[in-house]
């Protein structure tokens, strides 16, 4: 499943598709100007707080992903080595996209150490 993302990631996109819509409904708004000429002021300034609204929105989930990405606990992939955030029991890798989970009942596979066990992640 090359196509799934962690959590965080997956919300910064929906924050940027919504700084990309209302800027998008901004444009729109402003070319009823050209068409219609007096009216086209009003519709202009109707799509402009439509646009402002939904980046103001993302605004806001920028701002709730930053304060998410500051308290997740960050863990090193099994497979490519990097460090990444998991938010929640189960997350995917932010680099290579592998599922990986807290919980050992969910866990597919199994360590193969000769018996010692190291914690995912130490508290500080």
């Amino acid at each position: 499943m090359k196509w799934k993302a962690s959590k965080i990631s997956t919300m910064r996109t929906w924050a940027l598709l919504l700084v990309m819509i209302g800027m998008g409904i901004m444009v729109f708004g402003t070319s009823g100007i050209l068409m219609f000429g007096e009216v086209g002021k009003i519709i202009a300034a109707v799509f402009m707080v439509f646009g402002i609204i939904s980046c103001f929105i993302s605004m806001g989930m920028y701002f709730y992903i930053g304060m998410l990405s500051t308290s997740a606990p960050v863990l090193e992939c099994p497979e490519c080595g990097k460090n990444t955030k998991v938010l929640g029991t189960t997350d995917r890798c932010m680099y290579c996209h592998t599922i990986l989970t807290w919980d050992p009942k969910q866990a597919t596979e199994k360590p193969t150490d000769s018996g010692s066990e190291v914690p995912l992640q130490s508290q500080s």
